[in-house]
């Protein structure tokens, strides 16, 4: 992904940033924001430009499971990466 962004400009990534359902609202927006930020700067280490990278993050909100055990809360603490073209 780092490449692709260096070679084409017009590449933007939202990076959105995900924790699991334990915790309050305030902790899991704070470890989404972190795992964001984190997967951010390797892509800049990687050649992206800061322009052309966005973070956001969904806490609990948008889990990728749903059941209630160790195995599905590991899936959803994780940083989804979301690619368009802007001309």
């Amino acid at each position: 992904m780092g490449r692709c962004l260096k070679a084409d400009h017009a590449l933007h990534v939202t990076i959105e940033g995900n924790a699991d359902e334990r915790g309050t609202e305030d902790w899991n927006l704070a470890l989404g924001d972190k795992r964001a930020t984190a997967v951010e700067n390797y892509l800049e280490q990687l050649g992206a430009s800061k322009a052309q990278l966005r973070t956001v993050s969904y806490g609990k909100d948008r889990p990728l499971c749903t059941q209630h055990n160790e195995e599905c809360w590991a899936k959803n603490r994780q940083a989804a990466l979301k690619a368009k073209e802007k001309r």
